[in-house]
């Protein structure tokens, strides 16, 4: 009648209705179920062919366990194996399930007798079943879990396979007689062909995957427009109507202000390193000068100093005094490469570059022209140059990528202003906000929110030169505190030094009144994807000193363009999806639950910048590709580089990399590929024009 205390087994085992193909019961009283399999035959006769949980479907075939337990009984396997203590179960193994058999083997059993019933075991199952065994384990007598009311645990015997913790004492592995489903090899998928229709944004029912920043209204021809076309007027500009309005703080590693500037002290200063580059150097216009700087004020000067003189600057990180031997012949390299004229630097790192322990690394007779700024001419520039053209070159910007290449890229002044126009929409920048930066300020966006971005938008930057952490790992967390600053920006390795650094100290810290609740955001400036560990980890740590789990976003950059997306102050939170990791492997997409396995977690890279677009494209036939689709990141903006910067002359690559235009749809526009795969997804917030 019943199962005795089991009333949740006794309804689905003694009292079952079944029913008919059009869903009605077949009868008005309950049906036992004997959880045996089998058929009725002529004269009603009923034939028993094996039990319910003992069923394994392989290849669209069923086999019963009962049954290939008896092929191996009859295999002689008193000499062996123990009669009662045998257990057959199938595992998923590539898209299909396979059979493992498990057995206890006697303790007198010689390893060479073992495995040759083992072997004759399998010839059985495939001769008598037509079925490949995926595995055939012996394991030592007594190690097999036991069922409460005796007989072998299957589940838990499965279990223990899978884990890796059955420790057989002889196994046989035989994948290449059971594995015959292998897939074939890959069909191309049928994608958005030249011959498809395009309707408004949709490719023969796809939506292509495309999606743009907000528009940027075109600089109208007046004088407000003009004087934000070069940084050196902007400068000016801002030295004439707000003179004392300081721009820039840096920190030293006890925290204090180690230096400022006006508006009007970078001006003058500027102006000196011109007079200096005319006078001392005899540069021209267009020569190409090296700034080797710590991070610092001084770096950002003769920056504009260059500009004001109608030099290129280009920024390099100093070498390391103690690792002079890796670090200098990067700074040699790209002095070299950047055809760079003249060397500005300090007087310390300038006897550095000419030392001993230089040349040993280098050959220091071919440094060019090296001057220190230290000690400045007290003279005005008699004037300011200005370029031509809005497309000339404005500076150039070396990057040597994780793999060790060495790439320059050419900045003009209309792209340059374009970037910092683009980060003042998106982050909101106005002369009374503050921000503070833990970045290297050499290359990149890290470059464009240190040296530019302050100028053209009049906000203040607060400097925290990354270094300084090592001496006081807390620094840029105390200062983001202390000016309860509202917008921060950091690296990965600064994050990643807070984490490890500071993961235990949040009591001591909130002790010493340091307080993130003012942060609304906190990006990471990378040329990767998301690290979402540690941008979650580090949320975590810091949520105790009042830092809102929404807070931290990242943002992209690549060489060709320095700040694809930008996660913003205004934008919802970052969201994160989880794909299929082996559909990843065939260039496909294929969203999963959280927690699936084989599923790798990915955030978005930030909100795209206004006035960028953003296609995905097919890398071998060029065309866009639909959304959710995996490809090659295209780009289109006013802040795109104009080309790479090489004395290789390699014109093919340029245009390849800066000019394309995809092979159907939309020809007209003129992209820059980035050489990074990614997708687009659409979500509920994104409007119908691609935003």
């Amino acid at each position: 009648m019943a199962y005795y205390g089991l009333p949740g087994m006794t309804k689905n085992i003694f009292q079952t209705t079944p029913v008919t193909s059009s869903g009605g019961p077949i009868s008005s009283r309950p049906f036992t179920r004997t959880s045996l399999l089998g058929f009725v035959g002529p004269d009603n006769l009923v034939f028993i062919v094996g039990r319910m949980d003992g069923l394994m479907t392989v290849s669209g075939r069923r086999h019963n366990a009962d049954d290939v337990v008896a092929t191996a009984l009859a295999v002689e396997p008193m000499k062996f194996v123990y009669r009662g203590r045998i257990a057959v179960f199938s595992v998923s193994v590539l898209h299909d399930e396979r059979i493992v058999v498990v057995a206890e083997q006697r303790p007198d059993a010689s390893e060479e007798g073992s495995f040759q019933w083992m072997s004759r075991v399998l010839q059985a199952i495939d001769s008598i079943h037509q079925v490949g065994v995926y595995c055939l384990a012996l394991v030592p007598a007594n190690t097999m879990p036991k069922a409460p009311l005796g007989g072998i645990h299957i589940s838990e015997t499965k279990q223990r396979f899978l884990e890796g913790a059955l420790h057989p004492c002889n196994v046989l592995m035989c994948p290449h007689t059971c594995v015959t489903n292998l897939p074939k090899p890959r069909q191309k998928q049928p994608e958005v062909g030249p011959a498809s229709m395009i309707v408004g944004n949709l490719v023969a029912g796809k939506r292509i995957a495309q999606a743009c920043g907000r528009d940027v209204a075109q600089p109208e021809d007046n004088d407000q427009a003009r004087k934000f076309l070069y940084m050196q007027d902007v400068l000016q500009w801002r030295a004439q109507a707000t003179p004392d309005h300081h721009l820039f703080l840096v920190l030293n590693a006890k925290g204090t202000v180690s230096s400022t500037a006006s508006c009007l002290q970078l001006q003058k200063r500027a102006e000196r390193v011109a007079v200096a580059l005319m006078e001392k150097g005899r540069l021209n216009p267009g020569d190409h000068v090296a700034l080797v700087y710590p991070p610092g004020i001084d770096l950002i000067a003769t920056f504009y100093g260059c500009l004001y003189a109608g030099c290129v600057p280009v920024t390099v990180r100093p070498p390391h005094p103690q690792n002079l031997a890796t670090t200098l012949p990067t700074v040699k390299m790209i002095v070299e490469v950047s055809k760079s004229v003249c060397i500005l630097t300090t007087q310390a790192i300038m006897k550095l570059l000419k030392s001993k322990e230089a040349a040993a690394a280098v050959d220091v007779k071919s440094w060019p022209l090296v001057l220190d700024t230290d000690d400045l001419p007290r003279k005005k520039s008699p004037q300011i140059y200005k370029p031509p053209t809005p497309e000339m070159l404005a500076y150039l910007d070396f990057s040597v990528s994780t793999m060790g290449i060495l790439a320059g890229v050419k900045m003009s002044h209309a792209a340059t202003s374009a970037l910092c126009h683009s980060i003042k929409l998106q982050c909101e920048l106005y002369p009374s906000r503050q921000i503070a930066l833990c970045l290297d300020p050499y290359c990149g966006l890290g470059f464009a929110l240190w040296c530019l971005s302050s100028v053209y938008s009049g906000h203040q930057s607060i400097l925290v030169p990354p270094l300084e952490l090592d001496s006081n790992v807390s620094l840029w967390l105390s200062a983001v505190s202390q000016y309860k600053v509202r917008i921060t920006f950091c690296s990965y390795s600064v994050m990643e030094m807070c984490t490890k650094g500071l993961g235990t100290q949040t009591e001591a810290l909130r002790l010493r009144n340091v307080n993130l609740s003012c942060v609304r955001t906190c990006m990471v400036v990378a040329e990767e994807r998301p690290r979402i560990t540690l941008t979650q980890s580090f949320s975590k740590i810091f949520k105790d000193l009042g830092l809102s789990p929404r807070a931290v976003s990242t943002t992209f950059g690549c060489r060709v363009n320095m700040a694809v997306c930008l996660q913003g102050t205004s934008g919802p939170d970052p969201t994160t999806v989880y794909l299929d990791m082996r559909a990843l492997r065939h260039e496909r997409v294929r969203m999963v639950e959280k927690g699936s396995p084989h599923s790798l977690s990915l955030m978005e890279s930030g909100k795209i910048l206004p006035g960028v677009k953003v296609v995905i494209a097919n890398t071998v036939t060029k065309g866009p590709l639909g959304d959710c689709h995996l490809g090659e990141v295209w780009v289109s903006s006013p802040h795109n580089a104009t080309g790479y910067y090489t004395v290789y002359g390699e014109d093919a690559l340029h245009t390849d990399h800066f000019n394309t235009k995809l092979s159907f749809g939309d020809t007209q526009t003129v992209w820059a590929r980035t050489g990074y795969l990614g997708f687009l997804r659409r979500t509920e917030l994104t409007d119908a024009s691609g935003g």
